[in-house]
């Protein structure tokens, strides 16, 4: 039996087709952040961009994201091992520090939906979304207490 890919490539070795499969579905890169800039903190929020389908839990224009809005982060390879907002469940993350992927990820579940099952998706927890705030000081009523 051979070993599934994301054990036996490297973030860099991987297809494009495998690099996109690789994200679980779960929309926490979605949801708005903010950075303490005296401490480096991130702050989670219940905020979704302006391009998150809240419903569906998934971009509403994933191809055109990156042009769409100015502080979408396109994740690479390079990137990710660097990025200290990335989710602790976040595939790109874990295998970059050399775990594996957990149950729930439709890599090793099958599904889709095991990562809404297990609770582990932002699905049903948006608030609001970014156009519905007037001011950046709205953000702070939307602070999550923890990572989602």
């Amino acid at each position: 039996m051979t070993a599934p890919f994301w054990k036996t490539k490297t973030l860099e070795a991987m297809t494009p087709a495998e690099w996109e499969s690789l994200c679980d579905g779960c929309g926490k890169c979605c949801l708005s952040k903010l950075e303490d800039e005296d401490t480096g903190e991130i702050f989670w929020t219940s905020v979704g961009c302006r391009l998150f389908d809240a419903d569906k839990c998934r971009c509403s224009d994933y191809e055109n994201r990156l042009a769409r809005v100015p502080d979408c982060v396109g994740l690479t390879p390079q990137n990710v091992r660097i990025i200290t907002w990335l989710p602790k469940t976040c595939a790109y993350r874990l295998i970059a520090e050399g775990h594996d992927l957990y149950w729930w990820h439709r890599l090793v579940s099958g599904s889709a939906e095991t990562v809404h099952e297990a609770g582990i998706s932002i699905q049903g927890r948006v608030k609001a979304k970014e156009t519905d705030l007037a001011e950046p000081d709205d953000y702070f009523d939307y602070i999550l207490d923890d990572e989602p």
